[in-house]
């Protein structure tokens, strides 16, 4: 596979580091992302964000979810639990197996909440754009306005 040189647009661009890096990173082979257990990723609202997670046969116990430097990490462990009258489970459809599933966060987007229903884990996503980062609006002084003072020639 290719290896692409990002090295001449660091020193044109400010800001992109990051994005870089990451551009670089998918061509790795580590980064073949797993495929369990399937999401969706939608976006509810103009700053809100949905992920959806099919986690069936999970318990809010066994789920763990961790927000740290733009990175959402989940993961799921099943605890080994022997019910009573010890089963014997002829065929396991339903898997079962740990994962972690990590998802890299924009800029000023938060989790704002998780919820576990009908094998569904909904983590709700919010980006908040702090006041400074806000377009605001810039009046234009006008310069012409009669105050200004006539140099050379005389006024008729």
């Amino acid at each position: 596979m290719r290896h692409v040189d990002f090295a001449p647009l660091y020193r044109s661009t400010v800001g992109f580091d990051r994005l870089f890096s990451m551009l670089d990173s998918l061509g790795q082979p580590e980064s073949a992302s797993p495929s369990y257990p399937p999401y969706n990723i939608e976006r509810t609202g103009e700053n809100a964000y949905r992920i959806t997670m099919a986690v069936a046969g999970f318990g809010e116990n066994d789920l763990s979810l961790e927000s740290r430097e733009n990175v959402l990490t989940v993961k799921g462990e099943k605890k080994d639990e022997k019910e009573e009258g010890e089963r014997d489970i002829l065929y396991r459809g339903i898997a079962g197996r740990a994962f972690e599933r990590r998802f890299q966060l924009a800029e000023y987007v938060e989790v704002k909440g998780a919820s576990l229903k009908n094998g569904l884990l909904h983590i709700d996503l919010v980006r908040v754009i702090p006041e400074a980062m806000k377009p605001r609006k810039i009046e234009i002084a006008s310069v012409g306005n009669g105050n200004s003072k006539q140099i050379e020639a005389n006024a008729a």
